[in-house]
Order: structure tokens, then sequence, then C-alpha cells
């Protein structure tokens, strides 16, 4: 088996489609085809099933790709390092983050990354925090900005960022700016919900508390940005619950602090594959981040929240 093989593998994978492959591959659809041909004699297995109009993985084929992606990622994380010894830091960065993370300003953090590391190619992703934690595991991200989904695992690890509390936005004309109180999860049981998609770290800790709370909710409209969730609690169309810096993103709109939770309980981390798998650009992000000062975006402005007293001045909140 060589590693071209599972290259062009990955490659069909991802497309579903040989021609396209090809074409991103720069090879002939001709030698692909031979190419993962040849894969599947060896394994003795068929790794796709063939239409006129795409391909899709078999079983076998499904398995093997986790696989061939790790063992991808490692090689990258070998040239690198090599690299990396000699003096100079290349290769590729892909990252992975949820929109409007706490805890990190993230363009300011690659716009400092690329300035100390310009030979390194940036590649970001935005989704949600169970898929990126999947891909990070997996070996197709170097690292993630999301919420804490899950404990530390042997493909999967985390460095904490921030903790912050959930607060309840409402329209001004709601009955719940008019009381101008602090609810609790019951308080909020008969309301129409704006929610994001349940992969999404907000979603996922606000079900959480519900949950506890033995209250029961229903998302009426779910989307998956920030800003159309602010737009449809803005026309009073339904009232959200979101990590507390959300609400300086919309300061028309009426914040309510939600009893009964803790004070952290939306968690943002970074997350990593483990520290042999861990790629030397994803080692210099952290150490950028760390040395740097912990980043919160808050109204549109850097806050140094942690870290030295003066920031290197590519990264000085201004």
């Amino acid at each position: 088996m060589e590693l071209r093989h599972l290259q062009h593998f990955v490659a069909v994978a991802e497309d579903q489609h040989f021609t396209r492959a090809a074409e991103r591959l720069l090879v002939s659809q001709s030698g692909l085809s031979a190419s993962i041909r040849a894969l599947e004699r060896e394994l003795r297995a068929p790794l796709f099933v063939r239409t006129t109009r795409r391909v899709t993985l078999t079983e076998a084929g499904r398995a093997l790709l986790g696989e061939a992606e790790r063992i991808l990622a490692q090689v990258r994380s070998a040239h690198e390092a090599v690299a990396a010894v000699q003096g100079v830091l290349r290769g590729t960065l892909a990252l992975g983050t949820e929109q409007c993370i706490a805890g990190v300003h993230v363009a300011g953090l690659l716009a400092a990354f690329r300035r100390r590391h310009p030979d390194v190619e940036i590649r970001l992703r935005q989704a949600g925090s169970g898929a990126l934690a999947e891909e990070v595991a997996a070996g197709r991200l170097d690292l993630a900005f999301a919420y804490r989904t899950q404990d530390d695992t042997d493909q999967l690890r985390s460095v904490a960022l921030t903790g912050e509390p959930m607060t309840v936005l409402c329209h001004p004309t709601h009955r719940l700016a008019s009381a101008g109180a602090a609810v609790v999860p019951a308080d909020l049981g008969g309301e129409v919900f704006v929610d994001f998609h349940p992969d999404w770290g907000p979603r996922r800790t606000t079900d959480s508390v519900f949950a506890a709370a033995g209250v029961r909710r229903t998302v009426a409209l779910e989307v998956n940005d920030v800003h159309t969730l602010l737009d449809l609690v803005d026309e009073n169309l339904g009232i959200a619950v979101v990590p507390r810096h959300f609400r300086d993103k919309r300061p028309a709109l009426t914040a309510l602090a939600l009893k009964e939770t803790d004070d952290d309980v939306y968690e943002t981390v970074a997350l990593l594959p483990p520290e042999t798998a861990t790629s030397p650009a994803a080692r210099a992000l952290i150490t950028l981040l760390e040395t740097g000062g912990t980043l919160l975006e808050t109204g549109g402005t850097l806050l140094e929240t942690a870290g030295p007293a003066t920031p290197p001045e590519d990264i000085r909140p201004s």
C-alpha cells in the first residue's frame, strides 16, 4: 500500500466523483481509477459503489476512510516536524471554529500567526462543535475552537479557554423584559424559542440546562448563524438562551440573567489531537494564544483576559 493510494482514495471519498478528484489532484482520471483498483485488490474489498453520476463509500470504504485520514495527517505532521527542526515552519494549518466563539478572537489570532509564520497555509472551517470534534479526532483538522462536548479521549484532548453563564435575550416589549428580573428555566416553559442547530455548542448547553431542570421547550425557529438568531429575536418572534457575550452584539435587546445554572456552564476549549499527533503549526498557534493572552471578542474589541501584562505588539488590543 502506497501513500498516494490513500491520498487518491481520500480525495475520491471527499468529492464523491472521480473526475473532480482527478482534477484536484492534477492526475489523469484513468490513473486515479487504476490507483483505486490497486488499493481494492490489496484490501480484497470494493471501496466505492460507482454510478454514472457519483460514487459512494461501501462499508469497507467507510472503515478505511478514518484510518486513511489519520495516516495522512501523521505523514503531514512528520514533514512539518522536520521543517520545524530546520528552523522554518511550513505546511498547512487546518483550523475549525464555531461562530462567535468565546475566549479567543479568531481573526486577530490568525492574522498574528500569519505575520509570524508566512510560509504556513491557513485553512479555516466553520461548523458546530460536534462536527469539529469529530474532524480533529479523525485528523482532518489540526485543532478547533469549540464548546466542550466530551471528556478527553485517546484521540482528542482539550485546552480550556473560558467559561461563562447563559443569558436570555428577548425583545424590549416582551413580557419578560417588562418584569426586568432574572429568570429560571421554569419561567420559560411556554415560550417560543429561537435557537441553533443541535450540533452547536450554545444549543447543546441550553438543551442540557433545561433537561436538568425538567423543563420541556420547543425550538420553533432553528438557525445556523448568530445574526439571523438576533434578527428573529429583534422582530419579537421568539426568545433565545445564549452565552452571555452575545448580548453585546445587539444592545437593543433585553438581556436577563438565567438563574439555577452554573456561572461557567458554557465552556469553550481548543480541541487538539494527542500531544504526539499535534502538528507544529497547531503547537505554534496555541503557544501564540497562551503567550499573547487569551483574547475575547466583546462588542467588536479585543480584551486581554489572561497571560502577560503586556501582550506582543501584533496582537495587542487596540
